[in-house]
């Protein structure tokens, strides 16, 4: 996506007008949401600067301009990007990193990390370069127009507030050279040589193609974490961390390498929304520890995950070393001897009081996990807490590790790389779900959402996207009784059973703990603890009893779900000596679980809701409704958006 977009004889006319900043805003606000001070600031500032270092013919006026461009399946966006043709014939794109910082401070410890004063605060945050750097990275791995024209990206900072020191600069540490060989930084004085670097790449006008090519070219799947694993685990450079992931996984390894040293324990919590990249971290975290010669683990209480992982890897690592890199949390208590050196928790929401088959075994799985590890770093969305059994918060953790005598460290991942990497999304959902309200208008999902009305025109659509990759699947709230029995492993036998619309689908069977991976599980509905921690191409979520729209508002109804459904095990018996608490507890659960299922999706979510009017309110609410399917229209009739 493209928030502005000009020729370079546009973008001057822009500036000398005094409009660019109010042109930027507007179309900012129009395609992302509403701009903060800080940004119109940055952009009225910044673009004076790069006035100056455009305003030569040396650069032709039909060069293309593209401000605030979103780096593919992220949220994060290029600040200025300069497009043109080099030697009349090669296509070529200069991005231009934009910073305001006046100084900074090298931490050669951490790979590509500088600390600086951002956000109102001193930070640590990626190197200018590495930034510009990754983001061009990113375009090549997953724009096929990039590769495919060969179009040549040529990534630079622009740091035009700082003044560079003749000695030592910690700017241009020895521990930045790599990046900065890929990405030169210029400062404060440098625009004739910011210019002279761009003229040596682009010499001729474009007309606009190559940021047609680059906006409008179809985009590769995205690595998901477990098409990606092996490799990672083979030593392959399979994801590269951007931005606020780049920052905290090195401040993690760095702590686990203080903890080793000195043999004080460090605990580090790492909060992160859906689609943040967390379990992506985490196993980055896992490699990179074991490459330090460390003993290290990946802790899930989901047991999906871990299964899908065991299996991907089944073949090609042995099995002890398998069961030695993914294990689930209720075994910490058992631990004795040396503690590990470090321990990855994914999903630290779901960990649990007691563990054993009977909850009766050990204390508290946070502190044994402290208590077995002298580094551990806990991954947490207390919103997607999904069982009243799951006590992982944030507070408990602190708790848990000051009484361990531990250092505590906090951080927090915000860029969105699931959901088409659509903040917008995530901040709409969960404003009407009734979790969080948004507080302003979301003007574009940029992401395929869609309501339907019959569950077998949903059913269709997720196995046409099915066909591609065997990366689509159909997920409902824990509304249809779970029997067991030989029925189980029945695909004839039917549990989710919806008879006003004639359709009849099996539970995932109990014949595979991969059916997030298994060809022919499109066939079958899947539920929470087959998703949670996985994600696939599109999902497409039956919503039950459980929730409905009355009254103007999203309600829940946990005597809606299931018998078999052990998630609210606890409330009946809690409702009668708290109802008020019951209740509230209930609804969080199955906000939670609607939120977890409606978010697995790259590309896409489809829904159908039991509830005819909450559908109606769901596609109401839908801003743009470009991607929301009209309640007779074929939903895949139309041209797909997500692949032009």
């Amino acid at each position: 996506m493209l928030v502005y977009q000009a020729t370079k004889r546009e973008f001057m006319d822009d500036v000398e007008a005094d409009a660019i900043a109010d042109h930027i805003t507007a179309a900012f606000e129009r395609k992302v949401h509403r701009a903060s001070h800080a940004e119109v600031r940055s952009w009225r500032n910044s673009m004076q600067y790069m006035y100056r270092v455009l305003n030569t013919p040396a650069l032709p006026d039909g060069c293309g301009v593209a401000i605030e461009f979103s780096v593919p399946y992220t949220s994060s966006r290029i600040d200025f990007l300069l497009t043109g043709r080099q030697g009349g014939t090669r296509e070529a794109a200069v991005i231009v990193e934009l910073k305001q910082w006046e100084a900074l401070e090298a931490l050669p410890s951490k790979d590509g990390v500088v600390r600086t004063f951002v956000g109102g605060a001193h930070r640590e945050t990626a190197h200018p370069s590495y930034q510009a750097w990754s983001y061009a990275r990113m375009i090549e791995d997953y724009n096929e127009a990039v590769r495919q024209a060969e179009i040549e990206l040529v990534p630079c900072a622009y740091l035009h507030n700082y003044r560079e020191s003749p000695v030592h600069d910690p700017l241009r540490d020895p521990a930045y050279l790599e990046y900065l060989e890929r990405a030169p930084a210029f400062c404060d004085g440098d625009a004739l040589k910011l210019r002279d670097f761009i003229c040596r790449h682009i010499t001729h006008a474009d007309d606009g193609q190559v940021l047609y090519h680059i906006e409008n070219g179809k985009l590769r799947p995205s690595k998901s974490l477990q098409d990606a694993l092996s490799g990672m685990l083979a030593g392959n450079d399979e994801f590269v961390m951007i931005d606020d992931q780049k920052v905290i996984s090195e401040e993690a390894i760095a702590l686990a390498l203080e903890a080793r040293r000195t043999g004080e324990k460090h605990v580090m919590i790492v909060r992160g929304g859906p689609g943040t990249g967390k379990s992506v971290v985490a196993v980055n975290l896992l490699v990179r520890l074991t490459a330090e010669e460390m003993t290290a683990q990946y802790v899930s209480k989901n047991s999906a995950p871990r299964n899908v992982y065991s299996t991907l890897l089944r073949g090609k690592h042995k099995a002890t070393y398998i069961k030695n890199l993914f294990r689930g949390p209720g075994k910490f208590h058992e631990h004795t001897g040396d503690p590990f050196d470090a321990l990855v928790v994914d999903e630290a929401h779901r960990l649990n009081e007691k563990s054993g088959l009977y909850g009766n075994e050990g204390e508290n799985q946070i502190k044994e996990i402290i208590a077995a590890s002298r580094f551990s770093v806990f991954f947490i969305d207390e919103s997607q807490r999904v069982t009243i059994k799951d006590i992982g918060t944030v507070s408990d953790i602190h708790a848990h590790a000051k009484a361990a005598g531990a250092h505590t460290h906090e951080a927090e991942l915000r860029s969105q790389f699931r959901c088409n990497g659509s903040e917008g999304y995530l901040t709409w959902l969960d404003d009407v779900l009734g979790i969080r309200h948004a507080g302003e208008d979301v003007a574009d999902l940029d992401y395929d959402f869609r309501v339907f009305d019959d569950p077998n025109d949903l059913h269709a659509a997720i196995e046409e996207r099915n066909r591609a990759a065997n990366k689509a699947r159909v997920v409902a709230g824990y509304c249809w009784e779970w029997p067991t029995g030989a029925g189980r492993s029945n695909p004839n036998h039917h549990d989710v059973v919806i008879s006003e619309h004639g359709y009849a689908r099996s539970w995932n069977l109990t014949s595979t703990n991969t059916w997030a991976i298994d060809v022919g599980s499109v066939d079958q509905v899947g539920c929470i603890h087959t998703c949670q921690g996985l994600e696939f191409d599109y999902v497409g979520v039956i919503v039950g009893d459980d929730m409905r729209f009355q009254d103007g508002r999203v309600v829940t109804d946990h005597t809606k779900r299931a018998k078999t459904d052990a998630a609210l095990n606890g409330i009946k018996k809690l409702a009668k000596t708290d109802p008020a608490r019951a209740t509230r507890i209930a609804d969080e659960l199955i906000r939670n679980t609607y939120r977890v299922l409606m978010t697995r999706g790259m590309k896409g979510c489809y829904v159908f809701c039991t509830d005819p009017a909450l559908g109606e309110y769901l596609r109401s609410r839908v801003p743009q409704a470009d991607y929301a399917s009209a309640p007779s229209a074929s939903p895949l009739a139309a041209e797909d958006p997500m692949e032009g």
